[in-house]
């Protein structure tokens, strides 16, 4: 682990310089990010905007056929001021805020989101879960229990649905360099760039086959912020789940990084290491705040770090042999 800095961050979240803490095997991940973070700061900083959150769990219920279930569900999507009545006895934080349903013959598929304070919220859904199916199958005497989760969350997995409705935080994190500083610092120019961005991301995901994503290494951000800073490392998966937007405006580089599945707290499993509450402390993310701020700026912190190393790796790759070049100075 080594931290990394400073980044320069933007927003309605947070205004500030700050470094971030990166635990990863891929040492050159790093000096990569750390390029990304040095030419924030010679700019107005990477404005970030946490559009939406929530968490998810999808309950599986089984009706006789599909009009029982089509009309179960009707009913039950009125009800959410009773659901959340359930919901509380639960937790004093979460909070039932939507509900999508998907029915496959005679099956429910019950996709619940909800607010979750400062967690990820994993635990906090699936209890609020466990408290509803009763509740509804009391209600609801025509439908039978099938399973706690039916995959249409959907956790740690590469899903449309998530990308669509978004699992965790969404956030947009964007910045302008000038060309000067493209030429300079990143030794590329915006047309490279956005070029590399459409060929590569875009059209080399397209025939890959990727889902809902367009990047070319969020994982690797990622992974390294999420287990400096105590989060569960498998939800990388819908984490990655992303795409990169690029533009040249008046000569100068746009750069955006979509993330719709942030999915990082400041609290629960996992925080209780001293090194994660030390790093979480560092990152301004444990202070005393209402709930759910912390985890805002978290995962707002997160987003920033992805643009940086997303942003160096793309320029990078923009010339021969650079990419290859800076591995074998680095690892070997």
């Amino acid at each position: 682990m080594r931290w990394v800095g400073p980044l320069k961050i933007s927003g309605h979240v947070l205004n500030e310089k700050l470094s971030i803490p990166l635990a990863t095997y891929e040492t050159p991940l790093w000096h990569s990010v750390g390029r990304g973070a040095r030419v924030s700061v010679l700019t107005e900083g990477i404005k970030t905007t946490v559009i939406d959150e929530r968490m998810t769990r999808s309950v599986l219920l089984e009706a006789d056929d599909a009009l029982a279930a089509h009309l179960a569900v009707e009913s039950i999507k009125s009800r959410r001021d009773d659901l959340n009545s359930v919901v509380s006895t639960s937790s004093r934080f979460a909070k039932l805020i939507d509900m999508h349903s998907q029915i496959v013959g005679n099956l429910i598929y019950l996709r619940l989101e909800f607010n979750t304070g400062d967690a990820s919220g994993h635990n906090m859904v699936t209890n609020a879960a466990d408290k509803i199916i009763p509740w509804l199958l009391s209600e609801y005497p025509q439908l039978r229990y099938s399973s706690i989760s039916g995959n249409y969350c959907s956790d740690k997995k590469a899903t449309a649905v998530n990308g669509i409705l978004g699992r965790g935080k969404y956030v947009v994190s964007e910045i302008i360099i000038s060309r000067e500083l493209c030429e300079r610092r990143l030794l590329t120019t915006p047309e490279k760039i956005v070029d590399l961005n459409i060929k590569k991301n875009l059209i080399g995901t397209m025939i890959a086959g990727g889902l809902r994503s367009a990047n070319a290494h969020f994982a690797n951000m990622l992974l390294g912020f999420y287990l400096a800073t105590g989060q569960d490392a498998a939800n990388i998966i819908e984490g990655s789940q992303g795409i990169v937007h690029a533009e040249v405006r008046d000569g100068d580089l746009y750069f955006s990084c979509t993330l719709p599945n942030i999915i990082v707290g400041s609290v629960g499993n996992g925080k209780g290491l001293e090194f994660v509450e030390e790093n979480l402390t560092k990152l301004g993310c444990k202070d005393s705040r209402e709930a759910g701020e912390n985890a805002r700026r978290l995962a707002a912190i997160c987003a920033a770090t992805v643009l940086c190393g997303e942003l160096s790796l793309l320029a990078a790759q923009t010339n021969p042999g650079e990419l290859m070049e800076a591995h074998l100075k680095l690892e070997r």
